[in-house]
């Protein structure tokens, strides 16, 4: 299970998933334009934890997408320009979780 946040598109159908019932409509996995960038946590298991570092990392300025994968730990984060690793840093400490760097 992941956890995604696209904040460019909506939802029209009345449901926080997708048009299909699915919790993944793949918005989020392809992106146009901005700054992509992998990184590595450490002490995600589980979809609570994958919510929890998107909702924080989310909160940054610029971020349009991001999606946790507690399996491999790895975050991928879109946004209109480069994150300061601080930032993203502090955002993953504030979820509860560390931030071994890039991937």
């Amino acid at each position: 299970m992941t956890a995604e946040t696209n904040t460019e598109t909506a939802q029209a159908t009345g449901s926080c998933c997708s048009s299909t019932g699915s919790c993944h409509d793949g918005a989020a996995d392809v992106q146009i334009g901005g700054v992509t960038t992998v990184y590595q946590v450490t002490g995600m298991t589980c979809g609570h934890c994958e919510g929890a570092v998107t909702a924080e990392i989310s909160e940054l300025p610029g971020v349009t997408s991001v999606k946790a994968v507690a399996a491999t730990g790895q975050v991928t984060v879109v946004s209109d320009a480069p994150l300061t690793e601080t930032a993203v840093r502090e955002a993953v400490d504030e979820a509860g979780y560390e931030l071994v760097g890039r991937a």
